[in-house]
């Protein structure tokens, strides 16, 4: 329950107070206007009639709450949080929020000197330091086990050292 807590607190208040003032209007316009004025729907019990302009109101609540979330997750990851936050308010369908949460990226990890960096970093931009291993030829950050760069192609084994290579001839 921590957890989902603190993922929570990621969200702007003023999603909040937006998300709680859509919720509010969408169940009072409903229950009061919309389902009196239908044919079919003034007929509906009093309980049908609340539950359903209550759930329409938690929907509207939960989708602003969600681009609240999408606002605050791409600012904490370093991502352009205002163009994120537009593709999933004016993308249809909820495809623009789908698609955040398929291409967004990995959370920021500190450097030594206290500096906000991407996890792909080999180096530190600010101080420096070496962060991974990295190629000795182009320096982009190398995995573990590799042979050769996957970027320059150069020859990431390193030469024995001449006292292994005397014993093994």
């Amino acid at each position: 329950m921590s957890r989902f807590r603190d993922e929570l607190k990621i969200i702007p208040v003023p999603a909040w107070i937006i998300a709680l003032a859509s919720f509010a209007c969408m169940a009072v316009v409903l229950l009061v206007v919309a389902i009196p004025q239908d044919a079919q729907m003034k007929h509906w019990p009093v309980f049908g009639a609340l539950a359903f302009s209550l759930g329409c109101g938690g929907f509207a609540l939960a989708y602003v709450l969600l681009i609240g979330y999408i606002n605050g997750d791409a600012k904490r990851r370093g991502m352009r949080h205002v163009l994120w936050t537009f593709i999933a308010i004016f993308v249809p369908n909820a495809i623009g929020i789908i698609l955040y949460f398929v291409m967004r990226e990995p959370m920021l990890s500190s450097c030594s000197c206290g500096a906000r960096i991407r996890s792909t970093f080999a180096y530190c931009p600010s101080c420096g330091t070496q962060l991974r291993r990295a190629c000795p030829n182009c320096r982009y950050r190398v995995e573990p086990g590799w042979k050769s760069c996957a970027y320059c192609g150069a020859n990431l084994t390193e030469p024995a050292s001449p006292t292994v290579q005397s014993l093994s001839k």
